[in-house]
């Protein structure tokens, strides 16, 4: 054991005289744990928010979209195999267009109408996997039997229809009658529900077959492809070179690109409440700034007996350096503890629940990041190892004749 730590142990633990600075120095140990819990719980809160949206974002849609931007642009291929390529998972028609749903004389309900290849979206989507009932292949026709529908979970539920019931759907597209020309509508049978967790698409989403949508938006075919990637993090990069090879007669956009003011504004969040809770362990440097600044008035004595001794001005800084750091090595492992422990029970048990409605996610999410820990261990040792440069500095330039006229 080190001169300087021995020293600087003993000053921790021995009784002192002047109890105000014990409590102070408690004070200090307990600010910079609950600074660094608190940080530790709010970063991997909205680490939490932003991976269980992505997930969900990215499971109910493809990575990346190619639609059509001339009014006459080349015949958009339609074959999946055509877009095989390095990176491309899997690849699937579709086509998109809005209208009306209601059963039994409800109040429509606003929709999108995705049309959909029931043989591919499995490779584009997570459909399989969020199917409640029903089956995906049901959507094709079949003989003579309603053309079939996938309902979204909540659409499902508001609409008061299940597995089996006929719907009626309205469109924009125009049929001529001997009355004038009406909106198009068709009855459709409900042949399952999905559910992907995500709000904005269970409540809004019916998914046909390609031929139903085309012929209920008087279109010819597929004006749109879909791709998943092998990494959706590359879909930038696979987006500026699908751009480059087809021309502006096409717009490819990526789901970053779609989903960018949501992240955006999780970002701007996730540093303004870090930047927040950070002060807290400042206020707490300070009082580690303040408990040493105490314990060197009160040690002023036994620095000077040091100090004639031959003890060098540097060893004296070094207790001092060494109290503080120590103070603050405490306070950062139990608020790294603790917050740990937080995060983990919080999410394994899901204890803060959410309106899925208006946060699109049922609960809030917990997600820590080794990285995320690291970086505040590493700053707030960093903060309280500053806050003890002033003290010892103070410490290391005490006259020793002079501090024991004064005693």
């Amino acid at each position: 054991m080190s001169f300087a730590w021995f020293v600087a142990r003993r000053y921790l633990t021995a009784r002192r005289r002047q109890a105000f600075i014990s409590v102070i120095s408690a004070v200090s140990i307990l600010g910079v744990g609950v600074g660094v819990m608190a940080l530790i719980i709010a970063l991997a809160l909205m680490t939490g928010v932003q991976t269980e949206l992505r997930d969900r974002i990215v499971g109910s849609t493809a990575h990346v979209f190619i639609s059509k931007d001339d009014p006459n642009p080349p015949p958009l291929d339609a074959d999946p195999a055509h877009w095989r390529r390095p990176g491309v998972r899997g690849a699937s028609p579709m086509i998109v267009g809005f209208g009306l749903l209601t059963a039994s004389g409800q109040t429509p309900k606003a929709v999108t109408i995705k049309g959909i290849d029931p043989r591919t979206e499995p490779d584009v989507t997570d459909i399989g996997r969020s199917l409640s009932n029903g089956a995906l292949q049901a959507v094709a026709r079949a003989g003579d039997r309603l053309d079939g529908v996938l309902l979204g979970a909540e659409l499902a539920r508001e609409l008061g229809v299940t597995t089996g019931d006929t719907v009626d759907v309205f469109t924009s597209n125009l049929t001529p009658t001997l009355v004038g020309v009406i909106p198009r509508t068709r009855p459709l049978t409900v042949v399952g529900t999905f559910s992907f967790g995500f709000y904005e698409i269970d409540d809004s989403y019916a998914l046909v077959s390609l031929e139903t949508a085309a012929d209920l938006l008087g279109i010819d075919g597929p004006d749109m492809m879909q791709l998943r990637l092998d990494d959706m993090a590359g879909a930038p990069a696979m987006r500026e070179r699908l751009q480059q090879e087809l021309g502006t007669a096409y717009r490819v956009q990526d789901w970053t690109q779609l989903n960018q003011p949501l992240y955006s504004a999780l970002l701007l969040e996730k540093i303004a409440i870090s930047l927040t809770i950070g002060l807290i362990v400042m206020v707490a440097a300070l009082n580690i700034v303040a408990s040493l600044v105490l314990l060197v008035m009160e040690k002023t004595r036994d620095i000077a007996i040091l100090r004639t001794m031959g003890t060098p001005a540097a060893v004296i800084r070094r207790i001092f350096v060494l109290q503080g750091l120590t103070i603050g090595l405490i306070g950062t492992l139990a608020g790294t503890a603790c917050g740990l422990v937080v995060c983990l029970v919080a999410d394994r048990y899901r204890l803060v629940k959410l309106p899925p409605d208006v946060y699109q996610i049922t609960y809030l999410p917990f997600r820590v990041l080794p990285m995320d820990v690291l970086v505040v261990v590493l700053s707030a040792v960093g903060v309280c190892l500053l806050a003890t440069l002033y003290p010892s500095r103070q410490a290391g330039r005490i006259d020793p004749a002079e501090a024991l006229r004064n005693q």
